[in-house]
């Protein structure tokens, strides 16, 4: 099984980036208690504040897959036309490497 991690780019309206921040950070509990989710972390620009990147690893695309049916996600998405300037910009990436080792 190949691990997935998506990158979201996301551009917030004029007037609207704490809003979506706030938007954003809302999703980071719920999508790491998910089955299939490794991480699940938010960042904003440090050279544009109005530009924020969700960076996250999933088991498998189909975990990835099912993390934007569940509820959180949907309503995320139907919020999308008011928050954020043009599209979302999703970047899906397969890992290649083998992951770190883990700190003991």
């Amino acid at each position: 099984m190949t691990k997935v991690t998506n990158i979201a780019f996301i551009r917030a309206k004029s007037c609207q980036s704490e809003e979506l921040g706030r938007q954003l950070l809302a999703l980071v509990a719920p999508s790491r208690q998910e089955a299939g989710c490794i991480n699940y972390d938010l960042h904003r620009s440090d050279a544009d504040p109005d530009i924020w990147c969700v960076y996250e690893n999933w088991r498998s695309a189909d975990d990835l897959a099912t993390h934007f049916t569940l509820p959180h996600m949907q309503a995320f998405i139907a919020a999308v036309p008011n928050l954020v300037e043009g599209e979302l910009d999703l970047r899906r990436f397969s890992m290649i490497s083998l992951p770190a080792p883990q700190d003991t």
